[in-house]
């Protein structure tokens, strides 16, 4: 398989972030996030793009005691999709300058400057598919996309404690969930330990505590809370219990 070429694709999804909102009031209500409207939304992704190029311009070696950054925030809403557009193009212009296989510090596993790369690919994607919804408007994931986001995922999250504290709770007996992709060969098997979880080596296939069955792009939206494990196209078996503390806790 071709690797995925994450800062390509940065570029992509942010540019059909900003066709599906750029026309749209700004005020309308985005449900899979809470609280927020399509500013705050488009504000978000804009600010996290920049503040993680901030982070591989300064090629930083350890967790940074200030997330100060010039947002150069538009005064009305209404030019937040340009300069959403204006975000994604300098991180576009950091990744062609940036050794991506350099040593780094990120919050997550992998250790170098193309966490980040990946990491912003998540977080635009992710709140792409949150704009579409919130406009009524079909959700389209490339299926190579979503599962390399869904691995992405499931890698990073027992890192991610300091931002989702419910993580801490992801404890068991050693206890397992296999989530397997219906539109290709992908599973992954999460182990829930007593001192915590982690993806895991998926070496005895259907030997699972329980199983979540569905699309690439559907386990995509599912793990990040934005599909319910109810929903037409997500099979679910095995231990409901272990999926209620795994759905309960696992989001962000």
């Amino acid at each position: 398989m071709t690797p995925l070429d994450h800062s390509a694709a940065v570029a992509t999804e942010t540019a059909r972030l900003v066709a599906a909102v750029q026309d749209a009031d700004p005020a309308t209500p985005v449900p899979t996030c809470p609280g927020w409207t399509l500013t705050d939304l488009v504000r978000h992704t804009g600010s996290v793009q920049r503040w993680f190029t901030v982070l591989l311009q300064q090629r930083v070696q350890e967790p940074p005691r200030s997330r100060d950054v010039d947002l150069r925030l538009p005064e009305q809403a209404e030019d937040y999709p340009a300069w959403l557009a204006e975000a994604a193009a300098q991180a576009g212009e950091t990744f062609a300058a940036t050794d991506l296989d350099a040593p780094m510090w990120a919050w997550g596993a992998d250790q170098h400057a193309r966490f980040w790369v990946r990491r912003m690919l998540c977080e635009t994607l992710v709140h792409r598919a949150d704009a579409e919804l919130a406009l009524g408007l079909k959700v389209d994931i490339d299926p190579a996309l979503a599962a390399d986001a869904v691995a992405e995922f499931l890698t990073n999250l027992p890192y991610a404690v300091f931002f989702a504290p419910g993580t801490a709770n992801l404890r068991a007996e050693n206890r397992t969930i296999r989530f397997t992709r219906t539109d290709g060969e992908d599973s992954w098997l999460v182990q829930l330990r007593p001192d915590g979880f982690a993806l895991t080596a998926d070496t005895t296939p259907g030997a699972a505590d329980a199983t979540v069955s569905a699309s690439a792009a559907d386990l995509l939206l599912l793990l990040y809370g934005r599909l319910d494990r109810t929903s037409g196209g997500v099979a679910v078996s095995g231990d409901d219990d272990l999926l209620e503390l795994w759905f309960a806790n696992s989001a962000f």
